[in-house]
């Protein structure tokens, strides 16, 4: 059966893969970016949902400056909270499924292990609260909402928007031919945007409803995520470990957010690509931008 869906944030690293996957599988997809809805905005929220009637509303837009957000915890809330009470309100007077992301960093990484949907959650800084009150804000209001929690996100559409993402950085710092330091206390699963899409689309027409866990599947620290970009890449950066002591930031972080994907697969999921794949295709997708 053919939906008619609502993209937010399709612009995005995620939301412009949302949107493609959505429309390869027969459904109407209907994408709006920040500028053209503002979703903190609870009146252009209703008439843009209003207007369009979906079957399915997919959030995909997100403030994630985490260190500006410890400056500005009202405008990550603003987007990450309250954003999504009015989309979860909306939803649930035109009877409409919901599908929210979240973040591996509503835990506090001390467990030392990749996160389960059942573990508690610890939230360290401005950002962190914000994705997590976005999730009880979904919860409260809706009997059924899909949320996906994931990590990392990297997508083709990086090398053109704003904020890019971790390769986009690391090849810009290579070309500086500059010292490059990264961190390598800190792990996670770097996600890869297509392969995300594609398995939100599966728990969707699975029905799927509830917190799944969607991480890249491999729990890497971010200096040896960046080597292996370099190595796929056939740079040779100046790249030099650090860890957290000597690299402060203004926000805290998990130091290890990495999410396991064991109810997903669990529920029939297809697992996560290896992460090394995954870069792989990204890069030569990227090349073929050029």
């Amino acid at each position: 059966m053919a939906w008619n869906v609502l993209v937010l944030g399709s612009l995005g690293q995620l939301g412009s893969e949302l949107v493609r996957e959505f429309q390869a599988r027969g459904h109407s997809v209907s994408g709006y970016d920040r500028a053209e809805v503002d979703i903190t905005d609870e009146a252009q929220v209703e008439q843009v949902i209003a207007r369009i009637r979906p079957e399915l509303v997919i959030n995909a837009a997100a403030y994630n400056q985490v260190d500006v957000a410890e400056r500005e915890p009202q405008a990550a809330f603003l987007v990450n909270a309250l954003a999504v009470r009015h989309l979860a309100v909306t939803c649930r007077q035109w009877d409409i499924r919901l599908v929210h992301y979240s973040t591996d960093y509503v835990f506090d990484g001390r467990a030392g292990r990749p996160y389960t949907e059942e573990d508690p959650t610890h939230p360290l800084g401005a950002y962190a609260v914000s994705k997590l009150a976005g999730e009880l804000y979904a919860q409260a209001y809706l009997e059924a909402p899909l949320i996906i929690r994931t990590s990392g996100v990297f997508g083709p559409a990086g090398r053109h928007t704003a904020r890019g993402n971790f390769i986009e950085l690391m090849l810009r710092l290579a070309a500086e031919d500059r010292p490059i330091r990264v961190v390598e206390d800190h792990f996670a699963s770097p996600t890869y945007a297509p392969a995300l899409a594609a398995r939100t689309a599966d728990l969707v027409e699975r029905g799927a409803s509830g917190i799944f866990h969607l991480g890249g599947g491999t729990a890497i620290s971010w200096f040896d995520y960046a080597a292996m970009i370099f190595r796929l890449a056939g740079i040779a950066a100046r790249l030099q470990p650090t860890n957290e002591r000597e690299y402060r930031t203004a926000a805290r972080r998990p130091k290890y957010s990495a999410l396991s994907n064991r109810k997903a697969e669990a529920f029939g999921i297809a697992p996560m690509p290896p992460l090394e794949e995954a870069v792989r295709e990204y890069l030569d997708r990227r090349e073929k931008m050029n």
